[in-house]
């Protein structure tokens, strides 16, 4: 009997299905062991010795693997063909020496791109080695992302309060959003002109020309800036006879792209079905491990996390076979198309991603997938057979067309495009994002056009227009850049995003990513005092160096040891660095954030409360904020934000007093702080205030409006059962009721101020028959199954978000998750971490499976690719000082 590791149970339980009673496969549940997450798990001056430590569950993991091995005939270490598939090997291997299992057993190192019967049988006939180079790469990786974090991610708690962490890649994946929005600030609109004709052929035909010459010299599309030289343009136009010059009808062949890789599906995936790139995968990681098709399980898709572009032999014939038969020999090319990767770094170890099996079209797998299951294979599917489809054979016509008024001449061009045969266009055509150009075809067609034929004018149209500045990322264009530049890995690129948006240093709205004020400071710190680490050349230069340690043309250590000399002596640096030399620099370098221009055209660093004070860039508690230089004689604070500086300036330069209480007689005013605009009634620390709700402006705060917050909570009446008052107000979580020490929530903070007696009363009953949470048992949004200690598992949806619930544990889901995608082994990992926290039944769910599969999408919180632990890393001590050696408790495993 042979055992073979894989790492999910999904996986395993297919795989054995495929080798037999021979073997036994057992899952790691992902990573055995990882650095824990506090200082001195790495030590540059013991050599980079890197102290690993296995949580509890993976202790358990590694023992069932353990006695397995201890009584078979061999061991096939079979987990993903990618470094981090490579690094959970030489850990399962490193424990199982140290556990003294393995003696003279043989092991071997088996890889497969896909999981089907055929892929998985010939990966076992062809075994290897633990590739060396490759773990030496994973090792260095690791060690950089741990020294990076835990040095500068101290420095910036000390010098920037706010501010959450840094990355080696996760830092310089920001910048390039920050990058971009402060192109964007700078930006000065241009006005220019389009110069037009509407003309019509002798057949009756009308088709528009655009004006391109004047007497010899070239109209480009910033040439004529202002209206008077557009109108002297128009009035020649009007003017003038016109002639077909030239007129050429040229073939062009438009080619398909390749099959995808991580980055291209993540990009496709944004653009045509909205998807975020953690979303892709999950969704591939499913399609991927396998679906029930039928009674039995195979997957749908090879691996997901590759830069390759390039299919196997028989992957390609396949395809061809299947366009024959879909399409038609037509859209069959003579000879198979061969691909090469274009992106920088890129390494051609891996397929692209593409379906394992071209004949199972979409249409056949439809009732075995989820919607989004199915249109993610869809895509894929698509993808993959158009790479080996005929090319788009298109027709371009351009016409030249002379202007002449008594003399004065004017050129003209008309364009216009046709799809003569459509090839690969049948099955995919790729959809641009914003910003990006459009193809030759999307033109249109012109009519019947000949030379020498005259044309009569219809109409000139002159039309204003202003240069727009360049559009902020998406996902996907973010990814393209990221690639481009080399910056990063496919697998680390959905991790990076996430780790952005979980660190509040970027929100996405329609679909593009807006840097928020925190992470708009941390990029202008790191800009001004680590320079270097944040450069896209460093950063890509980097990056080279770890894959030249697993072509195994450098060495990992010489590779860290150059790093890490460098990189402390920055940090040392850092330690004589005063508050005041970062609040300078950090003004200058965010001067459009911090300053934003009035409309009045004063000088935006004075403060408009006192008149004599400068605004700078403070420090508090919880982050940066603007305050005036005369505090505390001047009270003047706004809140940092590239939404509402300008606003807040203009609206709120002075406290606006409303009126006076009619009650106490004392001014209810309006103001601005740090936390934004509320009311206030009376001075001194005994006034009472009130921040002004979500979707109030300043502007339309009226004294009957600052009246009723400051009125609040307000007394609505007596509950007729208790004869206890019921009161509206407004709380941290919005509006709400109070009755005997229970809230129910509201719709609205119109509800506060006019809700009565009655619907209060039916809004608290209505929260009482649905139990002591407000929401009774909510129903299930999907059924797991059972616990392996029994009890249902379910997916529902809470107050806060979507969770899983077994009996009395309940785990709310990672940020971004859909809960209709939550597997088995992700519910016992979530289970488990909630669990060991405290609550429910914790003893029996310390018991339960410790790790995911389908989370190993999920890496490093600076975006590297270490596969997660179902058990929270220690929290990194905010006191931790960046050194070289570090004292550590950690026992090695």
């Amino acid at each position: 009997m042979n055992v073979v590791v894989v790492e999910s149970p999904a996986k395993a339980k297919t795989i054995n299905k495929y080798l037999g009673p021979g073997y036994t496969v057992l899952a790691s549940f992902g990573h055995v062991r990882d650095l824990p997450a506090k200082d001195g798990s790495v030590l540059p001056d013991q050599d980079f010795e890197m102290l690993w430590e296995v949580d509890g569950a993976s202790t358990k993991r590694m023992k069932d693997i353990a006695d397995a091995v201890k009584s078979s005939d061999g061991l096939f270490l079979a987990t993903d063909p990618d470094r981090e598939g490579e690094a959970i090997s030489w850990h399962v291997l490193d424990l199982l020496k140290k556990k003294k299992v393995i003696g003279d057993k043989p092991v071997k190192r088996v890889v497969f791109n896909a999981i089907t019967k055929k892929a998985v049988l010939d990966a076992m006939a062809n075994p290897r080695d633990i590739d060396g180079p490759l773990v030496d790469a994973y090792l260095a990786r690791r060690a950089l992302d741990y020294l990076v974090g835990f040095n500068l991610s101290p420095v910036l708690w000390r010098k920037l309060p706010g501010a959450r962490s840094a990355g080696r890649v996760q830092s310089v994946a920001l910048r390039l959003v920050c990058d971009r929005e402060s192109e964007i600030e700078r930006f000065i609109s241009e006005e220019y002109w389009n110069i037009s004709a509407l003309l019509k052929t002798p057949r009756g035909d009308d088709f528009e020309a655009r004006l391109v010459s004047v007497d010899g010299k070239r109209i480009q599309r910033n040439t004529v800036t202002n209206g008077d030289e557009a109108a002297r343009l128009k009035d020649l136009l009007d003017g003038a006879n016109y002639v077909v010059d030239t007129i050429e009808a040229k073939p062009v062949k438009r080619h398909p792209a390749p099959p995808f890789t991580t980055s291209t599906l993540q990009q496709a995936a944004s653009s045509k079905l909205g998807f975020s790139a953690s979303r892709t995968m999950q969704v591939a990681q499913r399609l991927y491990e396998g679906i029930d098709i039928g009674g039995e399980t195979v997957g749908l898709i090879t691996y997901m996390r590759t830069d390759g572009v390039q299919m196997a032999p028989e992957a390609i014939d396949a395809a061809r076979a299947a366009i024959a038969d879909q399409f038609g020999n037509r859209y069959l090319p003579e000879k198979a198309r061969q691909y090469t990767a274009k992106a920088k770094n890129a390494q051609e170890a891996h397929e692209a991603v593409r379906p394992t099996d071209f004949n199972r079209t979409p249409d056949m797998v439809r009732r075995f997938l989820d919607a989004d299951q199915l249109r993610l294979y869809d895509l894929i599917w698509k993808r993959g057979i158009a790479s080996q489809m005929a090319s788009a054979e298109i027709e371009r016509t351009t016409a030249e067309i002379l202007a002449d008024r008594n003399g004065e001449k004017a050129g003209l061009r008309a364009v216009g495009s046709v799809i003569r045969f459509d090839g690969f266009i049948a099955a995919y055509v790729d959809q641009k994002e914003e910003g990006e150009a459009a193809d030759d075809e999307e033109d249109g067609r012109l009519p019947e056009i000949n030379a020498r034929e005259k044309l009569a004018k219809q109409k000139i149209n002159a039309t204003q227009h202003f240069t727009e500045p360049p559009p902020r990322y998406s996902e996907a264009t973010l990814i393209k850049k990221m690639e481009e530049l080399g910056i990063g890995r496919p697998s680390t690129y959905a991790a990076t995003l996430a780790t952005l948006r979980d660190r509040d240093y970027v929100t996405i709205d329609k679909r593009k990513l807006i840097p928020q004020a925190k992470g708009r400071l941390v990029t202008a710190f790191l800009e001004s005092f680590f320079t270097r680490y944040v450069e896209y050349d460093f950063t890509a230069d980097l990056e080279e160096k770890l894959d030249k340690i697993s072509a195994g043309e450098l060495n990992w250590k010489d590779v860290l040891r150059e790093f890490w000399t460098n990189f402390f002596a920055q940090i040392e640096d850092t330690k004589e660095l005063r508050v005041t030399n970062v609040l300078d620099a950090l003004n200058e370098a965010l001067a459009p954030l911090v300053f934003p221009k009035r409309e009045d055209g004063s000088d935006p660093r004075i403060c408009q409360v006192c008149g004599t004070g400068n605004l700078s860039l403070k420090l508090g508690k919880y982050g940066a904020f603007v305050g005036c230089s005369n505090y505390p004689d001047c009270n003047f604070t706004r809140q940092l934000s590239s939404e509402n500086g300008a606003e807040a300036d203009a609206a709120l330069s002075e406290t606006k007093t409303l009126g006076k209480d009619p009650s106490t007689d004392e001014d209810i005013t309006l103001r601005s702080g740090r936390f934004g605009p509320y009311v206030q009634r009376g001075d001194g620390k005994e006034a009472k205030r009130s921040s002004l709700p979500k979707g109030w402006k300043p502007d339309d705060v009226d004294f009957e409006k600052a009246l009723s917050l400051l009125s609040l909570p307000r007394d609505v009446g007596t509950h007729p059962e208790s004869g206890k008052m019921i009161t509206a107000g407004l709380g941290r979580y919005g509006p709400f009721i109070l009755h005997d020490g229970s809230y129910a929530n509201v719709d609205s903070i119109e509800d506060v101020f006019t809700i009565g007696l009655n619907r209060a009363v039916t809004v608290l009953a209505e929260k009482k028959s649905k139990g002591p949470s407000g929401r009774g048992t909510p129903a299930a949004l999907k059924e797991l199954g059972d616990h392996p200690d029994g009890g249902a598992m379910t997916v529902r949806d809470g107050r806060y978000g979507p969770y899983v619930n077994w009996g009395k544990v309940n785990a709310t889901l990672p940020k971004g998750k859909d809960p209709q995608t939550v597997t088995v082994e992700e519910a016992l990992a979530l289970i488990v971490e909630r669990a060991s926290k405290g609550g429910g039944k914790a003893a029996a769910a310390k018991k339960a499976p410790a790790k995911t599969a389908a989370s190993k999408s999920a890496k490093t919180a600076d975006g590297g690719e270490t596969k997660p632990k179902a058990k929270a890393a220690a929290k990194p001590k905010a006191a931790a000082k960046p050194k070289a050696k570090a004292a550590s408790k950690t026992k090695k495993s």
